[in-house]
């Protein structure tokens, strides 16, 4: 490993990529507070709503093959600037669309260019941690939380000034540039590895060969391109375990985010205004849970917080299941909350070093695994009721606990000072 002894310099890399992440937070969460307006304007019912919200995350799902021929092409850094770029575009296009045609082309666009910017801030993150042998990736997936929470409080006040969509995005939109302003400064310039040069598959935290990576400005090499004619490995069976922990993980959070209030109203019967409490427990202990994980990290490595923190997840969800009550379903939540904190950061960091194949086709498992976690976990609930549904949940976060033990997981690095 390479280790950079500038302090300065890395913490110049970590805001800038930390920017990228809150910006994309702050874009998503934008439109998202504003679906309402959107469907009053183009007069949908709940049907074309729920297309409209499948074709972003149908978009990003797919982005998978044009998102790795992207990085190979131009690396993360010129990636993640022009995808970012056009996440502005498209939000103020969207508030102008005029009907609901033009809407989903928008939104499918615009999922697709969340999925180039999702890999290329990763890989970023991922970059940064091999170049100053330090931690940093689950505070940078902090500050993706902190953008939503910033769109949220954007829209309220939006609305309570006017209720003009495009006056909202438009400033939104100031925002996003001023982000990306920032980021544009600091981000690092490196290598993408070969598929030759990736992680051995024998070698678990051995690594072939090194990665030069170095602030805007420094003599750090853009990718090279790739060679007429060269071919996409298929991906190994160590990298698809890693997209299967990543895909049983975003179905852990997407479907806390999405059945945790229905769960506390319906089955724990909690008073209308204790139900949400269930997905205000998981947000908050998981933001405060990623802005210790890095600590964490360093401490233990990667492999043993993502093994314990599932298992965590999994079996205090399901204890929480089992007795029932509203004091102990959020403790439950809390678990999970902070169980699940640190595994899609960690699983990001191991599939980065195995190439921009492996970590883009790891990124599109785990948007799949938002999209169909909440829908599979409303199927298992109409068949055998909400509380097997949550328990598909923890069940999910004890396959990523199993699936964890064989992903070859880098080693132990120093954690950040502070």
């Amino acid at each position: 490993m390479t280790t950079a002894p500038d302090p300065a310099g890395f913490r110049r890399a970590k805001w800038a990529i930390a920017c990228l992440f809150c910006f994309l937070g702050l874009q998503y969460a934008t439109w998202a507070a504003r679906l309402p307006a959107l469907k009053a304007r183009l007069d949908l019912g709940a049907g074309e709503l729920g297309l409209l919200l499948m074709a972003c995350g149908a978009g990003a799902a797919a982005s998978f093959p044009l998102v790795a021929h992207l990085m190979r092409r131009f690396g993360s850094r010129r990636l993640s600037l022009a995808s970012a770029l056009c996440l502005t575009v498209l939000l103020m296009a969207l508030s102008a669309v005029p009907d609901y045609p033009l809407a989903l082309l928008v939104i499918c666009a615009d999922g697709v260019a969340v999925g180039c910017l999702n890999v290329a801030m990763n890989a970023q993150g991922a970059a940064l941690e091999k170049a100053y042998g330090r931690t940093a990736m689950s505070q940078l997936h902090a500050t993706f939380s902190a953008g939503l929470l910033a769109a949220a409080l954007l829209a309220s006040g939006g609305t309570a000034l006017t209720a003009s969509v495009p006056a909202h995005f438009a400033v939104a939109a100031a925002l996003l540039l001023l982000l990306l302003a920032r980021a544009r400064t600091g981000l690092l310039t490196h290598e993408e590895p070969r598929p030759g040069e990736a992680r051995s598959e024998a070698g678990g935290s051995q690594e072939a060969g090194s990665q030069r990576v170095g602030s805007e400005g420094t003599s750090a090499p853009e990718p090279r391109p790739r060679k007429r004619g060269a071919r996409t490995a298929l991906p190994s069976g160590r990298t698809l375990l890693m997209g299967c922990a990543m895909a049983f993980g975003t179905i852990t959070e997407g479907a806390m985010n999405d059945w945790s209030t229905l769960y506390m109203k319906d089955v724990v019967k909690a008073p209308a205004s204790v139900a949400p409490l269930g997905i205000a427990v998981v947000s908050v202990m998981m933001l405060l849970a990623r802005v210790r994980a890095d600590h964490w990290r360093g401490r233990w490595g990667d492999g043993r917080v993502v093994r314990t923190g599932s298992a965590v997840a999994g079996i205090g969800l399901a204890v929480a299941l089992a007795a029932g009550g509203v004091l102990p379903t959020l403790l439950g939540f809390a678990c999970v909350g902070l169980g699940a904190a640190a595994v899609t950061p960690c699983v990001y960091v191991a599939a980065a070093e195995r190439g921009s194949d492996a970590l883009s086709l790891v990124a599109a498992m785990g948007t799949t695994g938002l999209l169909a976690g909440p829908a599979l976990i409303g199927f298992v609930a109409g068949a055998g009721g909400l509380t097997l549904g949550m328990a598909t949940v923890a069940a999910s976060a004890l396959i990523v606990t199993l699936t964890a033990t064989r992903i070859p997981w880098r080693s132990r690095v120093p954690a950040p000072a502070g």
